[in-house]
């Protein structure tokens, strides 16, 4: 175990056998919320290089409008509003790509596109006016300056059908156009070392342009010609990164197709030319690699349920997935590390900031020692906890929770066990299984 005092000695009695163990105090928090001061749907997170300055660009997401810009100068500790240009378009993405003073966010409403600028550090924001962008924006990069950038989107409710793939050269007094080659809105755009080799991803889960379908392009033009790489499956890719270079990336699935059971995550490593299948899950919103192609996190889910909802890191380049416990209910739209892979931000509907300094994981996974206790068979983890603890496999099936006196505190099922119970040990057992012995769990903090 590492960087864990132990502080707290508790004797603790059931059915009259005593038990002596050691508490190991909270070493770190996990994710932690910030006060955000908007109820509306934050959809987009950009520190750009350090971990104290940020911006956090959001909207009315049910109506698309009502523009939301946040800044902080202090890691979070506040978020000040900024005030766009126009009230109505709603904004999607944000991306600062040298510095905190210059930077872009995209949006848009009905029939029209929506690019704002700041070279002031958002102290005021210019709009930006693009030919021919006649469709919402959803994502924006600029890959190695200020001159050179993407733009995509294209979902349109009131009319669904159409990508869009915008390109500036310079800093953004002209957008020109790209044609993608595809009919269906656009997601996400990663170009990882520069600014001629790039993907996008897309597609929809509207019924009226023939049900859920989803594809991969790849450009190494700059644009000029975009690759199909991967069409006509029955998935909606919501997000792509490519980490360190132009041949190992990942493509994230979206919302809608958790009904399919294909819901989750591609890779490919040989720059697209082979995608394969690494992780099933439900729907994902966003993807972030912070510092090379092992270490990565993932968020989204739908709600209202706290167990649809995900902060999914892995640590082996995407071969395995765990849960974190998100500490909310509500949906998760975008995530940012912006240095290293355990200072991050986290930010979602009903104006959420979740913000961590340990990689998301608080006592969870450090405390290793006490990790891997079984009930009549079954694995508990993590062990100790600070918000719930899971059983792999048995997430349906429900289980009695008993004090330190005896007295039962409540049934859970296995995907939830202890949440909103306050610190403690508790003994587990499977419901009608009362020969079986009870196994010790602990909630901390």
């Amino acid at each position: 175990m590492k960087r864990l005092a132990f502080s707290r000695l508790i004797l603790c009695v059931l059915c009259g056998a005593s038990i002596s163990l050691l508490i190991p105090a909270l070493a770190f928090a996990g994710w932690v919320a910030q006060t955000s001061g908007t109820t509306k749907v934050l959809m987009d997170v950009c520190f750009p290089g350090n971990v104290q300055t940020g911006y956090i660009v959001g909207c009315d997401f049910y109506s698309g409008n009502g523009p939301v810009i946040l800044k902080t100068t202090n890691g979070g500790a506040n978020w000040l509003p900024q005030t766009p240009p126009d009230t109505m378009a709603g904004l999607w993405g944000v991306d600062f790509p040298v510095d905190a003073v210059t930077g872009y966010t995209v949006g848009g409403l009905h029939g029209a596109s929506y690019i704002l600028k700041t070279t002031n550090g958002g102290a005021t924001w210019v709009s930006q006016n693009p030919r021919g962008g006649n469709k919402p924006l959803r994502r924006v990069q600029f890959p190695v300056d200020a001159q050179t950038g993407y733009a995509v989107g294209g979902y349109d409710p009131s009319a669904p059908s159409g990508s869009i793939i915008l390109k500036t050269t310079d800093g953004g007094a002209n957008w020109v156009s790209q044609s993608s080659g595809d009919t269906l809105p656009l997601w996400g755009v990663n170009f990882p070392v520069d600014a001629n080799t790039g993907y996008v991803v897309g597609g929809t889960i509207d019924t009226t342009l023939g049900g859920k379908t989803g594809f991969i392009l790849k450009t190494t033009n700059g644009g000029a010609n975009w690759v199909t790489q991967l069409s006509g499956v029955t998935k909606m890719f919501s997000d792509v990164s490519f980490p360190v270079d132009p041949m190992t990336g990942f493509a994230a699935i979206g919302e809608g197709t958790r009904d399919s059971g294909i819901a989750g995550f591609m890779k490919t490593t040989n720059g697209g030319a082979n995608w394969t299948w690494i992780r099933d899950s439900l729907d994902i919103a966003s993807i972030c690699f912070p510092v090379d192609a092992n270490t990565g996190y993932a968020v989204g889910g739908m709600g209202p349920s706290s167990a649809r909802i995900h902060i999914m890191k892995t640590t082996n380049g995407g071969a395995s997935w765990p849960r974190q416990p998100p500490g909310t209910t509500v949906f998760l739209a975008g995530v940012n590390f912006p240095v290293d892979a355990r200072t991050g931000w986290v930010v979602g509907d009903s104006g959420t900031i979740l913000k961590t300094t340990d990689g998301g994981i608080g006592v969870e996974e450090e405390n290793k020692g006490f990790e891997g206790s079984r009930v009549q068979g079954f694995k508990i983890t993590p062990n100790p906890f600070t918000y719930f603890a899971t059983l792999p496999g048995h997430e349906a099936e429900r289980f009695s929770l008993y004090d330190v006196s005896g007295r039962q505190v409540g049934t859970y099922q296995g995907d939830r066990i202890g949440e909103g119970l306050g610190p403690g040990v508790y003994f587990l057992k499977g419901m009608g299984n009362a020969g079986a012995a009870p196994v010790r769990i602990v909630k901390v903090r």
